[in-house]
């Protein structure tokens, strides 16, 4: 079994949101993406200090899969610097993690 992963990003607004989750379950480069809605950003950003409200994604996916992730998810994110972290899942219900592993294997690809 593949290790298991939780990558984190933040997007504008729920349609984005929306958008990334299926590219990402459809492509089988994750198992389930939770959308969070509602969450309240503060950051600086070039020498401002911002504030938002945004979308953050819970997206279960593998070590194999990451760089995939990433591009899919750079590719769709509006922002020029999106936040996306990954870490390890280090544990779990077995048969949900063999289920994330299952979602995104290979031989699943259509």
């Amino acid at each position: 079994m593949d290790q298991a992963l939780l990558v984190l990003t933040n997007v504008p607004d729920l349609e984005c949101a929306q958008l990334v989750a299926r590219t990402l379950i459809e492509s089988r480069l994750a198992a389930c993406v939770n959308l969070l809605p509602a969450v309240q950003s503060m950051y600086r950003w070039q020498g401002q200090i911002e504030e938002a409200t945004e979308v953050t994604l819970l997206i279960k996916t593998t070590s194999q899969h990451y760089d995939s992730v990433q591009q899919a998810i750079v590719k769709l994110h509006p922002y020029n610097v999106p936040e996306i972290i990954a870490t390890p899942i280090v544990a779990g219900y077995t048969p949900y993690l063999h289920w994330i592993d299952t979602e995104t294997a290979k031989e699943n690809n259509a």
